[in-house]
């Protein structure tokens, strides 16, 4: 049917825009149309339903490349994401509170989200514009980024509705192991800094005679509050803090670190769905592949890649204090995640069609929602987080260190594109 429609719309000029004199060679051109969309329609369908075609496919070359690649995306993404779940342990190797960790997550996370933009989404939106598949619908709307688009609204209603869940989960247990310590209620006195005359200086709860009358709380918290509640806008305390040594001004604020534990909980999590999601993606597609000349660059840029998004993803769990075993599973699932891909895509190499329908498909929409988690988890989660700190405000030096270093991470990742 679509020979036929081919055929008819090249002989259309034939007969509409030449003129008399040359009706005698119409006879002769017919015959020269006809071949030519033969030919093209032919090799079309071949495209469309053979498999990898390829001048440089060789399979046992291939096959070897795949366990090297398998080999080394393990070892560099296990690396990656135990550099900082080490550092927790043995605080003097790597600190997660540290400069230098802060400096690296800032390349990580131009690495993620380079990844996102540059990787996944053109992958997305080559595969659903691919001409094997059917203009209707498929060449009618812009799937790639609508599908990216809904992926980040989705990640931000888990986001929003985890972190809700995990800060009223801790605040139970803290209240729960409060009331276990200091059962009933104690008054803390408070040495005014000025007069009494004000009555709205005081927080709840403060009684008349300067103490405060407090229920299920530390004395030594809430006074600590209550004692200096100026400042806090300023770098007072944060300027001449090592980002090294995190001990300071925020231990006494226990509804604050409540809220950031959940945070860390929630992003470490969310990081590793989204993560997981496209690294199954792309090891299938390296697994499939024939091609020794498609497999080469796929080994090193990966390796770049999974060692710094495990990086990341390290440094997420370690701030979130999970257990060592937790830690350890949630490391080990990230680090065999491509390698599994690589091995499922090997298995199915033989039968697999990557200019089918169904394979295009469900590449491009796969390729497009890990595209809106990535962006949005590297966006929200990773680079403001940090960048609007106050951390990040009150050091300059660290700022320009940061933002070098996202700049750097986002350039390098990008610039791999050109390979692979």
């Amino acid at each position: 049917m679509f020979f036929f429609i081919d055929v008819l719309w090249s002989l259309f000029p034939l007969y509409f825009f030449r003129s008399v004199r040359d009706s005698l060679s119409e006879t002769e051109s017919i015959l020269q149309v006809v071949p030519k969309t033969m030919a093209a329609s032919s090799s079309s369908t071949i495209l469309c339903n053979a498999a990898e075609s390829d001048l440089c496919r060789d399979d046992s070359a291939a096959f070897l490349l795949k366990l090297v690649a398998i080999a080394s995306i393990l070892l560099a993404g296990a690396g990656g994401v135990a550099i900082p779940l080490i550092g927790r342990r043995n605080r003097r190797f790597l600190q997660t509170d540290s400069s230098l960790f802060v400096a690296a997550k800032a390349f990580a996370a131009g690495v993620i989200l380079a990844t996102g933009f540059v990787h996944m989404l053109a992958g997305g939106t080559e595969a659903l514009n691919n001409p094997c598949l059917p203009e209707f619908p498929w060449s009618k709307f812009p799937f790639p980024g609508f599908f990216a688009m809904v992926a980040a609204l989705i990640t931000l209603l888990v986001d929003f509705m985890g972190t809700q869940y995990y800060e009223r989960k801790q605040e139970r247990e803290a209240t729960d192991q409060s009331d276990e310590q200091s059962p009933g209620s104690i008054v803390v006195p408070v040495v005014a800094e000025g007069g009494n005359d004000d009555d709205d200086d005081k927080v709840l709860g403060e009684e008349d005679s300067g103490g405060i009358h407090i229920v299920g709380i530390h004395a030594d918290a809430a006074h600590h509050r209550h004692s200096h509640p100026q400042g806090h806008g300023s770098c007072d305390g944060h300027q001449k803090l090592d980002i090294g040594h995190g001990h300071g001004h925020g231990h006494a604020h226990g509804g604050l670190e409540l809220g950031s534990g959940a945070r860390h909980v929630v992003v470490s999590q969310v990081l590793e769905l989204g993560i997981v999601s496209h690294s199954i993606i792309i090891g299938i597609s390296l697994g499939v592949s024939q091609s020794p000349c498609t497999i080469r660059p796929l080994i090193a840029a990966l390796s770049f890649h999974q060692f710094f998004e495990g990086f990341a993803l390290g440094g997420c769990i370690s701030q979130a204090q999970f257990r060592n075993k937790s830690a350890t599973i949630m490391a080990c699932f990230f680090a065999l995640t491509t390698p599994i891909g690589i091995g499922i895509g090997t298995a199915v190499a033989s039968s697999f069609n990557s200019h089918s329908v169904g394979a295009l498909v469900t590449e491009g929409i796969l390729d497009s929602l890990s595209a809106g988690i990535l962006v949005y988890m590297a966006l929200v989660d990773l680079i403001a987080a940090d960048f609007l700190s106050k951390r990040m405000s009150c050091n300059f030096r660290l700022q320009i260190v940061s933002y070098m270093m996202l700049f750097l991470g986002a350039g390098l990742m990008s610039s791999l594109a050109i390979w692979a």
